[in-house]
């Protein structure tokens, strides 16, 4: 299976999806503007499709690691995103904002099938003496999508109209449908139910994973005496019947799993420190992003100079990704998480001095910390994560990321009204709470602590 599916495939269809979900962000934002005249309404809509994606995550990670193709359900979340996109742009103007603002609270629910959900597909699609290098190449696609979505949302909608912006995120989007869809079979699936339609199937022998499968609304199988395999969910018995089984069952199985899935990162020290030094790093980020228009206006001549600034942070993120790529165990992922927070945290404190250059420079130094750490959190999360749970963490680390972003700009954007260098002074301590988050959490055992 590893070698029937093309990884260059796999790696066109992360880029291209993730590009068009780079745009539709700042494409909602111009789009809400130009057709309702109002900024906080444009805010509340980028607001809505990205807060809302942690509520999701978690489902949308367990039903990736129950189907027996993955690749399907990933496609038909593509699609319902895309779909998504175009509800919200018809509804503008058209609908009751309070309308628009659900159906983009509800497309937002879905938007990490392009980050987490489509990453931890890769064990599948390379093999593992190749999934170092796969895995930076994948994290660089996040690099080459943040500096051609926002660029592609500006132009197009300078050129031909903010809704077309939006139009083409959506169609970027829908493009990458072919290459989720072809994703290899699990080559260790859930079993099934021993029973289809009231015939009788063959019962694996040996220790069977607990939970049921999707629409199986057969009782489980019995679970052997022998000990389940690590990180696996405890086996519950699940109500059946004509009416309930199938919906309580699911129901039942998607709880197991999503507290498995959180035990999982809990009790699992390298993944704990990374999901948590990853988030409070988003939230610093968020943070600069609410000053960027201010910094743009106040020192390089124009608040829309500020939004090129993510193309400089994103420029370099790129070619420090190139870099591991070509020297993939040079410096251990640990190691790069918590570096990357620091090197994070001296932007925001370098942009206090308020001169345009050095701003630029900031800029760069963001996106070098930004790109490796990333790298480094797909491969902690390969490294860790169980094989059942794989997806769920990927995708539920994706959600918290994400609305650790959206906290932060909603934090900053107050206090940089008030005072620009006091949002980016908060900026810069949340970076550095990140850096210090990481040695808060003990290092594994028998693991010593990165230097």
């Amino acid at each position: 299976m590893k070698r029937r599916y093309s990884f260059p495939v796999h790696l066109t269809g992360a880029a291209v999806a993730r590009t068009g979900d780079e745009m539709a962000g700042p494409a909602l934002v111009l789009a809400g503007f130009a057709l309702t005249g109002s900024a906080a309404d444009a805010s509340l809509l980028l607001a809505g499709v990205t807060v809302s994606s942690v509520l999701g995550d978690p489902v949308l990670g367990s039903l990736l690691d129950r189907v027996e193709r993955p690749g399907r359900l990933l496609a038909a979340t593509l699609a319902l995103y895309a779909a998504g996109l175009t509800a919200v742009l018809v509804g503008l103007g058209r609908l009751p904002f309070a309308l628009t603002l659900a159906a983009a609270v509800l497309t937002g629910l879905l938007g990490p099938a392009l980050s987490g959900g489509w990453t931890a597909q890769l064990p599948a699609v390379v093999r593992d003496d190749r999934l170092d290098r796969a895995n930076a190449l994948d994290a660089m696609t996040f690099g080459a999508a943040g500096l051609a979505g926002p660029a592609l949302a500006g132009g197009t909608a300078e050129a031909l109209g903010a809704p077309t912006a939006v139009v083409l995120s959506a169609a970027l989007v829908a493009l990458a449908l072919p290459a989720a869809w072809a994703l290899p079979a699990r080559t260790d699936p859930t079993p099934k139910s021993p029973t289809r339609g009231g015939r009788p199937r063959p019962v694996p022998s040996g220790p069977v994973p607990s939970g049921p499968v999707l629409s199986d609304p057969a009782p489980p199988v019995p679970v052997p005496s022998d000990p389940a395999p690590p990180g696996s969910a405890p086996s519950v018995p699940v109500p059946s019947g004509p009416l309930v089984g199938p919906a309580v069952g699911l129901a039942v199985g998607l709880a197991v799993d999503l507290a498995a899935g959180l035990r999982a990162v809990v009790r699992s020290p390298a993944l704990a420190r990374a999901t948590l030094t990853s988030v409070v790093s988003c939230t610093a980020q968020g943070m600069l992003a609410a000053c960027l228009a201010l910094l743009g206006e106040r020192v390089l001549g124009g608040a829309g100079r500020g939004a090129m600034l993510l193309s400089c942070a994103a420029v370099s993120a790129l070619a420090a990704n190139a870099v591991l790529a070509r020297f993939p165990r040079a410096i251990a992922p640990d190691t790069l998480l918590w570096t990357g927070a620091l090197l994070q945290a001296a932007a925001p404190a370098a942009a206090v001095l308020g001169h345009p250059t050095v701003l630029v420079a900031a800029a760069f130094v963001a996106g070098i910390g930004e790109g490796p750490q990333l790298t480094a959190l797909f491969a902690v999360r390969h490294r860790e994560a169980p094989e059942r749970l794989r997806s769920q963490i990927f995708t539920t680390g994706a959600g918290l990321k994400i609305t650790g972003f959206a906290l932060g700009a909603v934090v900053a954007g107050p206090v940089a009204a008030r005072s620009l260098t006091g949002a980016l002074l908060l900026a810069t301590g949340t970076a550095v709470l990140a850096a210090l988050a990481f040695f808060a959490v003990p290092a594994p055992r028998g693991r010593a602590a990165p230097a």
